[in-house]
């Protein structure tokens, strides 16, 4: 089963224009489970380490249009506070004046402006990203990993996802120097993303 069809590639008996029922069967609001969802980054560390960190705290919600995906939106509110890289003294840094002022600015937020299928079960998201008040543009690959009805009988549909980011852009710059040469904290940033989602009742 793909996002907005099936998986199978080979399949050529849809007739174009026409909904398929397995996008029916997908179209509709979905709430983000946080229990089921990692939002993680990967920051370069003095050079030569990777530092993994992600958010504990945080709400979304998907629209899926079967029909038209170009339709489909996104939306993620973040709790900078809940910031988690495995070290209390480097989130204690993380949420200072030096990086994300936690204190005046609490919450990352993006909002999709744009969705396209790109083949198979592959996606991309574009929307507005904020953080520390700055708004700039921020594109997602998105894999549709399936949909299905847990346990409980709630209707999921699942994605992976990465992203790329340059902090400096959104106003996060500070840094220190290396006696060997380079940065302490490397300006680009990976984004990486596992959600599940939940679709409304009605």
């Amino acid at each position: 089963m793909g996002l907005f069809g099936s998986k199978d590639k080979t399949d050529t008996t849809a007739t174009p224009g026409a909904v398929n029922p397995d996008l029916a069967a997908l179209t509709g609001d979905y709430t983000i489970d946080p229990s089921h969802t990692t939002l993680g980054f990967v920051a370069r560390h003095a050079m030569v380490t990777n530092v993994k960190g992600g958010f504990q705290d945080f709400s979304g919600s998907l629209r899926l249009d079967g029909a038209d995906p170009s339709q489909s939106t996104a939306s993620f509110d973040v709790k900078m506070d809940s910031i988690d890289t495995g070290s209390a003294d480097r989130d204690g840094h993380l949420k200072s004046a030096d990086f994300f002022k936690t204190d005046e600015f609490p919450t990352m937020t993006f909002r999709s402006t744009k969705a396209e299928a790109l083949g198979g079960d592959d996606y991309r998201i574009t929307g507005d990203l904020t953080i520390l008040g700055t708004t700039r543009q921020l594109s997602i690959d998105l894999e549709f990993n399936g949909a299905a009805k847990d346990p409980f009988g709630n209707e999921r549909v699942g994605f992976e996802g990465k992203a790329e980011i340059l902090r400096s852009e959104w106003g996060l710059t500070w840094n220190a120097a290396l006696e060997t040469g380079g940065v302490l904290v490397s300006d680009k940033i990976k984004l990486n993303f596992d959600i599940s989602a939940i679709k409304n009742a009605g």
